[in-house]
């Protein structure tokens, strides 16, 4: 039901308003209308073609009829003529008695209205009517001249026998005897009607011309109500009107129209369709395809979807084109397609679409100019929002102090070039990198003075502007480049360099619009060189202080052979920091810090903190202490700066014993370092992390590790092994990969490695790097002796001790070590208290050590004259090298450091005995 419903009101739409609308059937009567005239016409045709067919049926039943009658008549003739036995009965006496009942039987057989029998003498033998019979035939004068001759010369005869208004077919035969003699003649005839009355069929003949007309009248109606819908009711004069006056609108407006049916041939065109498409006179009726259009406008033509104000080229035009079916809207099955030549509209908003595009570059230039604080790559996003689509080549050429980070210099003609897009390999365009002097003669150095654009819209017909570079600039022609534009490149009214823009091929040379957009997008660019020329100079300003802050190189350790690496940020200067610190004893001290934030305040922050480690160590106080000590100096600075932070910083302070071959860990929060034992295992040792720098109220515990001699320790910051693209576990899997590739490789090679596997591009954060490998004393290097606290017991261990330094080949040192044991064992047995040890330690120095159990330390001060003591330090001071005191866990230890072959002018035994005596040792 619901198809059925569908096709009728498809119906509805295609077939329009019902008739009713327009009169009913009083309409179709109305000779008025179109619908009217054409149904009484139709009617009047079919009536006539009704009649017509009448009068040809009648026609052609008597002629069949009288065809019928002819062959009737001939075969009953010529049958009974050549019956055997007839010429005997002719001959015979009475003849008639023999014939009569054979042609009465034969007419009643066979239908015909006489079957007759003539002798010679045209005396009737036979006859339907018995009183006839033996009398003479008189013959009619076109029997007796044109049948009877044919007869006698043996010939049969059909003729037409018009006789009282009868209408009847004869034909006669003649008997001929043996001898060729024609001693009779057969004569059978029948009336045509007999043969195929017509009158019984003109009932059959005029109902069916009745049925006929009725359904040609229904027809018609039905024709002529469709008819009426699709005519609306309209007359002639009206649908002529109609027509004249669509017709004029159809071939007068300024808008193509073709209407194409399923087949894809042209049903409709007006002249404007003709003119924009370039159709031919006779285009209707021929298929789309066979027109000479393109094959986009065929497709767009004979495609079955609709189009909408689409923008179409056809040829040197542009179309704005609607394609819609026009079935729906009571139409024959096809389309209509309008064309609407928006050449000359397309050709005046060319300018404006140029004007949309423009804004487009500059919006596009905004967002991807100046994404980075670097020069270069900022010239570069210049040179490349730029090219194709505003120039073939683009160049970017800033002075040489602005490429440095530096102010520019006024009458500057120096220029690097920082970026080069659009030019091929051997290209004749200066390369990146490449220096360019600027002779003030050349507009290129004009503009750069005044800060104007310079615009060469004919480089083969412009000479000044190839005194830059002639040979380059003939080749530049040669290449096919007609135009040139050179922008300077001005910010906060100061001119940072060129843009140069050129353009060739097909391009249309720069023009004052053009100029106007380079302007606009150099200005643009400018302000994004220069915003990178500032930070290249801070950066540049805080990375030297930042590598003033650092260690440049390290002396060599008698305990650990380091290496180090630093990378600046690639984001700016950051506050990572390492340092190798020598302590007494041939301890080394290994530091490895990361300061909160970037920039100069974290630099001198770092720096800050740097010293106070060196300050700490030359204290030698015990890891932990360092830095916790550390952690106080953080959290005070914080407190007295405002705006920057450090609380936070982290910090690894590890010392290495070369005697015993003990590393003590301390951590601020830093990530543990990497150990690479002798026998190429690799493992980040759990050690015990305390709290980040300036984090209150925890104390800071240490991890004591034995390390073989010949172990590789790594110590890093976090930027190494954390990134926004890598993890901490990632990272340091990383690392362990790195280091076990090989791991006979020293320190140097370490870094190296780790920086060129991890760090192969620029890291957003700063890495500190610091590897050690580690070394122990030998055996015959060191010497101990417990002293019993007596002062009996100083003689013995001297003298010890000089044995000792004369089998180390160092008795020239001999005297002044035993003067300074002497005073460090009398000061513990004095002021210290047991156990009570000496122990010498040879590498690059000598160093001595007293330790015992107290905690006292002593000082170093001008004795007076009436001082019984205090003297004894003062001689240790300017005996040795250095001196000092540190605390460990059972007391504290004296120790003096002393060269192993002094230089003349040292102190002397001369000087030793005269402090000797005064002290009346």
């Amino acid at each position: 039901m619901t198809r059925r419903r569908r096709r009728r009101s498809e119906r509805a739409e295609r077939d329009g308003p019902p008739a009713r609308q327009y009169g009913g059937v009083r309409a179709l009567l109305n000779v008025r209308s179109l619908a009217g005239r054409v149904f009484l016409l139709e009617i009047a045709i079919v009536v006539l073609l009704v009649g017509v067919g009448a009068a040809a049926l009648a026609l052609q039943s008597n002629s069949a009829n009288t065809n019928d009658a002819r062959r009737v008549t001939r075969a009953v003739a010529e049958s009974f003529a050549h019956a055997p036995g007839l010429i005997p009965a002719i001959n015979s006496p009475d003849p008639s008695k023999v014939l009569q009942p054979e042609t009465e039987a034969i007419r009643g057989q066979t239908g015909v209205d006489a079957l007759n029998v003539f002798n010679s003498d045209s005396v009737q033998l036979t006859s339907p009517e018995p009183s006839q019979i033996g009398k003479v035939y008189h013959q009619p004068d076109y029997v007796r001249t044109t049948v009877v001759p044919q007869l006698l010369e043996g010939n049969a005869v059909t003729f037409t026998v018009k006789d009282g208004g009868a209408n009847a077919i004869a034909t006669s035969v003649p008997v001929v005897d043996t001898d060729g003699t024609v001693v009779g003649v057969v004569t059978a005839n029948i009336t045509v009607q007999r043969v195929h009355s017509i009158g019984g069929n003109l009932p059959l003949m005029f109902g069916g011309a009745a049925a006929a007309v009725a359904l040609a009248a229904a027809g018609t109606a039905l024709v002529a109500r469709r008819l009426l819908r699709q005519t609306r009711g309209l007359g002639p004069a009206d649908i002529t009107r109609m027509y004249e006056h669509n017709d004029a609108v159809l071939h007068a407006v300024r808008e193509g129209v073709l209407v194409l049916g399923t087949d894809g041939r042209v049903e409709l065109a007006n002249d404007e369709a003709k003119r924009v498409l370039g159709l031919p006179a006779d285009v209707e009726r021929r298929p789309v395809s066979e027109l000479g259009l393109d094959d986009h406008t065929v497709e767009l033509l004979t495609s079955d979807e609709p189009v909408t104000d689409a923008v179409h080229r056809a040829g040197d035009r542009m179309l704005v084109v609607n394609k819609r079916p026009t079935a729906p809207y009571g139409g024959f099955p096809g389309s209509v397609v309008t064309l609407r030549d928006s050449t000359e509209l397309y050709a005046l908003t060319g300018r404006v679409e140029v004007a949309r595009q423009r804004l487009q570059l500059l919006y596009e230039a905004g967002v991807g100019i100046g994404t980075t604080l670097d020069m270069t790559t900022t010239s570069r996003e210049l040179a490349q929002v730029a090219v194709p689509r505003f120039a073939e080549i683009v160049s970017v050429d800033l002075l040489e102090a602005v490429a440095r980070g530096e102010e520019p210099e006024a009458g500057g003609r120096r220029l690097v070039r920082t970026a080069l897009a659009g030019a091929d390999e051997g290209s004749p365009m200066h390369g990146t990198g490449s220096s360019l002097t600027l002779d003030p003669s050349t507009p290129q150095a004009r503009s750069l003075d005044s800060g104007t654009p310079f615009l060469v819209d004919d480089l083969p017909g412009t000479r000044d502007w190839r005194a830059l570079d002639p040979p380059n600039a003939a080749r530049i022609v040669d290449m096919g480049m007609h135009s040139m534009l050179a922008v300077p490149l001005r910010a906060r009214g100061v001119v940072l360099g060129l843009a140069g823009f050129w353009r060739g091929a097909d391009s249309a040379p720069f023009d004052r619009d053009d100029v106007t957009f380079a302007e606009e997008l150099a200005a643009r660019a400018a302000v994004s060189i220069d915003n990178a020329r500032r930070y290249t100079r801070e950066h540049n300003m805080a990375t030297s202080l930042q590598r003033s802050l650092l260690p440049s190189t390290l002396p060599e350790h008698t305990a650990l052979d380091v290496a180090f690496r630093y990378l600046p940020a690639h984001a700016g200067v950051g506050g990572d920091w390492f340092d190798v610190i020598a302590l007494p004893g041939f301890r080394t001290a290994l530091v490895v810090g990361d300061v909160v934030g970037h920039g100069i305040t974290a630099a001198v922050a770092m720096g800050r903190l740097r010293t106070a480690v060196h300050n700490f160590a030359a204290l030698d106080l015990p890891p932990d202490e360092v830095v916790g000590r550390l952690g106080e100096l953080v959290s005070r600075l914080d407190n007295e700066a405002s705006g920057t932070e450090i609380t936070g910083s982290t910090c690894l302070y590890a010392v290495y014993d070369p005697v015993d071959g003990t590393c003590v860990f301390a951590l601020a929060g830093h990530p543990a370092p990497a150990l690479v034992s002798p026998d190429g295992t690799v493992a980040f040792p759990e050690l015990a992390v305390s709290v980040p720098l300036g984090v209150e109220g925890h104390p800071v515990r240490t991890t004591e590790l034995v390390l073989e001699e010949g172990s590789r320790l790594v110590l890093f910051t976090n930027g190494l092994v954390e990134s926004r693209e890598m993890d901490l576990g990632t990272g340091l899997a990383r690392l362990r990969a790195v280091l076990a590739e090989d791991t006979r490789r020293g320190p140097d090679e370490i870094c190296q490695a780790v920086t060129d596997e991890m760090l192969a591009s620029r890291p957003a954060d700063d890495v500190a790097l610091l590897a050690a490998r580690t070394r122990l004393l030998e055996a015959d290097q060191v010497a101990e002796w417990d002293v019993e606290p007596v002062p009996s017991a100083v003689a013995p261990i001297r003298a010890a001790c000089g044995r000792q330094l004369e089998e180390w080949g160092l008795a020239e040192i001999g005297f002044t070590t035993e003067l300074i044991l002497s005073e460090l064992i009398t000061n513990a047995i004095r002021h210290g208290s047991p156990p009570i040890r000496v122990r010498l330690l040879r590498a690059g120095t000598l160093v001595c050590e007293v330790s015992d159990g107290s905690s006292t330390s002593p000082h170093l001060r001008w004795a007076a004259t009436t001082d019984e003591g205090g003297r004894g330090i003062f001689l240790v001071s300017q005996l040795a090298h250095r001196w000092g005191t540190r605390y460990t866990n059972d007391g504290k230890v004296i120790w003096s450091e002393q060269e192993l072959h002094p230089a003349p002018g040292d102190l002397g035994p001369g000087l030793a005995d005269t402090l000797m005596e005064a002290e009346d040792l």
